[in-house]
């Protein structure tokens, strides 16, 4: 089975979105796209469609037009390993963009991305209850996630 191909649709701003990303993620790459039609002579046309692919991901985006935007249901989440990377997409993506609760944020395009620690799954699958709920409460308080505040959260701190 070929795999699964998310596809944006932007307004006309295909092309910079994909610039934007590719200037973010490592190991990424433009594929390839193709071109409208009925640019005017000489002026460079935006795509109808770009390939590419972020970090390895495949993705598509689509110069749709006015008809659909994004919104907060569909989301792509972002594993780091270290406080440096949140910090990197995280500055990286809210530049024009705006910063949401919990680890959510909403790129300058209008979409989501959550910048959350690996550890996250971890920390919220705790047999003890009470380290979860610390966890969460920690959570809830901050826009960009902290993986130490989390982790101190954990042990009680």
């Amino acid at each position: 089975m070929a795999p699964l191909v998310p596809c944006l649709w932007f307004d006309g701003n295909a092309d910079e979105a994909v610039d934007h990303y590719l200037s973010i993620f490592p190991n990424s790459k433009r594929h390839g796209a193709s071109q409208q039609e009925g640019s005017e002579a000489g002026a460079p046309s935006p795509s109808l469609m770009v390939s590419f692919e972020l970090d390895g991901s495949p993705l598509l985006a689509l110069n749709g037009g006015p008809d659909y935007s994004f919104t907060p249901a569909v989301s792509f989440v972002i594993t780091c390993d270290s406080q440096p990377e949140i910090d990197h997409y995280w500055d990286r993506l809210t530049d024009g963009g705006e910063p949401g609760r919990c680890g959510w944020l909403t790129d300058r395009f209008g979409v989501s991305w959550q910048v959350v620690p690996s550890r996250m799954g971890e920390l919220m699958s705790d047999p003890d209850p009470d380290q979860v709920g610390r966890v969460v409460q920690a959570m809830l308080q901050m826009t960009k996630l902290d993986i130490a505040a989390l982790e101190a959260a954990a042990e009680g701190d």
